[in-house]
């Protein structure tokens, strides 16, 4: 199963090196790689296990030139269980009774392309925990710590744990989340500090997660240089941010997220992933690099029927060179609907077909158009297009 070789061979580490209080390392940290990866045989063609494969069974992302290709997949909102205030089962234990896969089901449909790809980060909103909640917020999110199973049986590596839902339960309900997360050796990053995840091919790649809520504007520009400098001294060659920002329902985002998306390139990020608005919102391209506002709903269990049921998967591949930079080399969109069913969400992300792929394209540009009009003044750039194929050379 290509979900086992990816952990068997990735170092998966979770690193308390940031409090974002400024505080150091505890410890130093052994960030090798596990064991020794055999290829298939070379008569095998290209599939979710032999992906990374050329015809003659070598690794097309070990380059001639000494660089390294890593490709990451990345999604918006993934909540799974309920509201435990409520009386009766929630909406999605009575979808999990009908499903022959039972917890693997939610990401079922997009495993396929997880699996085929060096690291995926999803933003998990909600809590792993059976303590009651501690919220008096119209939403509460929990489902029992057995439930990781959903992230960690789909080929997923890491999630961000940076949002408005993450201590709906308290502190207990967010320590029982982190560990239910280890133990299934998922990554978490958020105010606990960032994660480091190492590929089979060696690259480091750095994690940091932030939500703006709450007056937390300032401290993240307080902090994100000194944040992104710290994942570099432990030799990322990638450094991720996500962010838990901007209003929900926009499709365009706000005035403040534009300024703190562009600072945060500045400060040295590869890659920025928004998320909270429950909308596609278009991708900026500033500096060669890109910020996506929003990657909208994915499996979300927080409404039966929402109103706008798109979304994408974002992918984006990076050639790190030899002196461990890396540049872009690229991106793609798989676009989604967030449910396997036209009318009913039933928390099963489907990748569309080629007419509905092409809507939401089309959607993406449209948006790319507000977006570039409201932020005239500040020269913005939306992305051209949105491909939904890789570059041909790999």
């Amino acid at each position: 199963m290509r979900n086992g070789r990816k952990r068997r061979n990735a170092a998966v580490l979770v690193l308390l090196t940031l409090l974002f209080a400024g505080t150091a390392a505890a410890e130093q940290l052994d960030l090798s790689l596990f064991g020794d990866a055999e290829p298939p045989a070379a008569e095998l063609l290209p599939s979710a296990e032999t992906w990374n494969l050329r015809a003659d069974g070598t690794d097309w992302r070990l380059q001639e030139d000494g660089s390294v290709i890593v490709t990451l997949s990345a999604t918006g909102d993934v909540t799974i269980g309920g509201d435990r205030r409520k009386k009766g089962k929630n909406i999605f234990d009575k979808q999990l009774e009908q499903e022959p896969l039972g917890l693997d089901f939610p990401l079922s449909n997009v495993k396929d392309i997880f699996e085929a790809d060096d690291l995926t980060l999803i933003n998990f909103e909600g809590t792993l925990t059976d303590t009651k909640s501690a919220t008096k917020n119209t939403y509460s999110f929990a489902a029992p710590p057995s439930y990781v199973q959903v992230v960690s049986n789909s080929s997923v590596e890491a999630v961000s744990l940076e949002n408005n839902h993450v201590m709906d339960h308290g502190q207990k309900g967010y320590a029982d989340t982190c560990e239910a997360l280890e133990g299934a050796g998922v990554l978490y990053s958020g105010h606990l500090g960032p994660a480091v995840f190492m590929t089979e091919t060696g690259v480091r790649i750095g994690m940091l997660a932030y939500q703006t809520f709450n007056g937390n504007y300032a401290y993240i520009y307080d902090h994100i240089e000194e944040d992104i400098a710290s994942l570099r001294a432990l030799d990322c060659a990638i450094v991720v941010v996500s962010y838990h920002w901007g209003e929900e329902k926009d499709y365009v985002p706000n005035e403040r997220q534009v300024p703190l998306g562009r600072a945060t390139i500045d400060a040295g990020a590869d890659l920025v992933l928004g998320h909270h608005s429950h909308r596609m919102n278009p991708i900026e391209e500033y500096n060669g690099k890109y910020i996506c506002y929003s990657l909208g709903n994915f499996s979300f269990a927080g409404n039966l029927r929402p109103d706008d049921m798109d979304t994408f998967i974002y992918q984006q591949r990076f050639r790190v060179l030899p002196d461990g930079t890396a540049v872009s080399e690229g991106f793609r969109i798989v676009p989604c609907s967030i449910s396997s069913q036209e009318k009913v969400n039933d928390f099963k992300p489907t990748p569309k077909d080629a007419a509905g792929a092409e809507d939401v394209v089309e959607k993406l540009k449209e948006l790319g158009g507000k977006f570039e009009k409201q932020y005239a003044k500040l020269g913005v750039r939306s992305v051209a297009d949105y491909p939904t194929e890789w570059n041909a050379a790999y």
